[in-house]
């Protein structure tokens, strides 16, 4: 209860009390402040609008500042009621005119409560429902990565030569990525990318995919789609993971500039898509394909180094090297 007459703010203490509640009183605004900063908040506030050192205008405009939820009533003169309505506008919940009856003291003070209970609710409800979008967001996502994921599966049941390869692929990045300084989310979308950088051949041929010869420039170019057609699948709930379409859409780029979609070069290529173009190649090298057999580990190990810096990033080499010192034991099993 704010008011510098004492009697008027004794009267209205008196009937707060009255009605079950404890009263904290102030005979300024700045003491007010005083109180607020010290104690802590208050539901309601009644104060008067003409009082010395600290106007109520002032007070109101402080004590929302501090404390936004704090129902505050004005109690406000005949030739006030322009600042009352103002004080409406800047936040105040309600404003009462002198003199002041009892009942109506009672029937303004039991609405502010019950008119800031339901503010409280509304947020508390608002920002529980946000929260529950946002875990729902994350399931559906989740749901369907895991479908996508599924599909993947089956691209590589349908082909006895890349089973297994994105799993792989997967597990080759991660470590590697690990020795590069990925942590977090960064090394979850290595992870994720690594796993999901072929889904675009869903869009292959079969013929194309299992054909035991080399391929036509016709054949080629079919198969090169395959990366921007990835990107396109999983564009839609991929959005918060621009790194996982990076390494789709860029991981048969070259250092050179001489791979596709966009013939990027050196550092134009995202970081993630060079350290998948790697372990991708290895472990194309050193499984079995339909156009060739698999050559061994140590002869893929040597093919990497010959090609760093042109085909590949040579700290990407390194790194994948660091990771699996233990060439002979690879290609890793799934």
């Amino acid at each position: 209860m704010v008011d510098d007459d004492a009697q008027v703010r004794g009267a209205l203490v008196r009937v707060i009390e009255s009605q079950g509640l404890a009263c904290v009183q102030a005979g300024s605004g700045a003491a007010a402040l005083e109180i607020l900063k010290t104690e802590g908040e208050v539901p309601v506030c009644i104060s008067d609008i003409n009082m010395p050192e600290m106007d109520g205008v002032s007070f109101l405009r402080e004590a929302l500042k501090l404390y936004p939820d704090i129902a505050i009533i004005m109690l406000t003169g005949v030739a006030e009621v322009s600042t009352a309505v103002e004080c409406l506008q800047l936040g105040a919940l309600d404003y009462i005119s002198k003199p002041v009856l009892i009942d109506e003291v009672r029937a303004r003070l039991q609405k502010a409560l019950e008119k800031r209970e339901l503010i409280l609710q509304n947020r508390f409800y608002q920002q529980h429902l946000e929260s529950r979008v946002r875990e729902l967001d994350r399931r559906n996502k989740q749901s369907l990565i895991n479908g996508v994921q599924t599909l993947v599966h089956a691209l590589e049941a349908k082909d006895a030569y890349t089973s297994g390869h994105s799993t792989r692929v997967s597990r080759y990045a991660v470590k590697t990525g690990v020795v590069l300084g990925y942590t977090g989310d960064r090394l979850e979308a290595i992870r994720l990318g690594g796993e999901l950088h072929d889904i675009g051949k869903i869009g292959t041929r079969e013929a194309i995919l299992n054909k035991p010869g080399p391929l036509t420039m016709e054949e080629f170019a079919h198969v090169k789609v395959h990366v921007t057609l990835g990107e396109r699948i999983l564009a839609p709930f991929m959005r918060e993971s621009p790194a996982v379409l990076r390494i789709v859409r860029s991981h048969h780029e070259r250092m050179d500039g001489g791979g596709f979609p966009d013939g990027l070069q050196a550092g134009e290529i995202p970081a993630e898509a060079r350290l998948v173009a790697v372990v991708d190649a290895f472990d194309a090298m050193t499984t079995n394909r339909a156009y060739r057999p698999s050559r061994t580990p140590s002869e893929a190990v040597e093919e990497l180094r010959r090609c760093a810096g042109m085909h590949f990033d040579s700290d990407v080499v390194e790194a994948f090297l660091t990771a699996f010192p233990d060439v002979p034991a690879l290609p890793l099993h799934v």
